[in-house]
């Protein structure tokens, strides 16, 4: 299908991301507006320490109007490497470094309105290491075995669709696992 954008108009510039109004010409001759968010990538961290646990953070996400439990993440900085975004994030959010961060995949977050481009990481080998979180973050870190997340995320305590992304991409990465510690 072929989809042709005739003007692009930024709406709005933000901190976190800008929007823009985009006239687009659809396969059919007719044109459509569309809005979409303009952000410029994150990082997902699944942080799995030597005892099989997954750590999160837990902060409250004024849009959902609740506390939200998720897998570490962060937004990149323009022109950042988003290794070196995954190596700070998880510092700064449950204060802890990665010996090995390994890309275990990556995807569109919400791509029906966002450019918003998710990198997600796998980090092993844990040892304290923090950072200073950012000023307007305040977060409460919390592991949990990872033989309990799935069923978390089944139960509805795990509500972040990054995080559950992040789940099915490591199943593989879980089935290693010695048995016990298996979802």
């Amino acid at each position: 299908m072929r989809f042709k954008t005739l003007l692009s108009e930024k709406m709005y510039q933000g901190r976190a991301f800008d929007v823009r109004r985009d006239e687009v010409e659809l396969p059919n001759g007719k044109t459509s507006k569309l809005d979409i968010v303009e952000h410029v990538g994150a990082v997902t961290i699944l942080p799995i320490d030597a005892d099989d646990n997954i750590w999160f953070v837990r902060q409250y996400r004024h849009p959902a109007g609740i506390e939200i439990l998720e897998l570490p993440a962060g937004t990149l900085e323009p022109n950042e490497d988003p290794l070196a975004c995954a190596q700070r994030e998880i510092q700064e959010e449950i204060g802890m470094a990665a010996g090995k961060l390994e890309k275990i995949g990556e995807f569109f977050l919400a791509p029906g309105y966002s450019t918003e481009y998710m990198y997600l990481y796998l980090a092993t080998d844990l040892s304290s290491s923090a950072l200073p979180q950012d000023e307007d973050e305040f977060l409460a870190v919390e592991k949990y075995p990872v033989n309990q997340v799935l069923e978390m995320a089944q139960t509805g305590q795990i509500q972040d669709a990054k995080s559950m992304a992040a789940f099915f991409l490591a199943e593989p990465i879980f089935k290693l696992l010695s048995p016990q510690n298996r979802p």
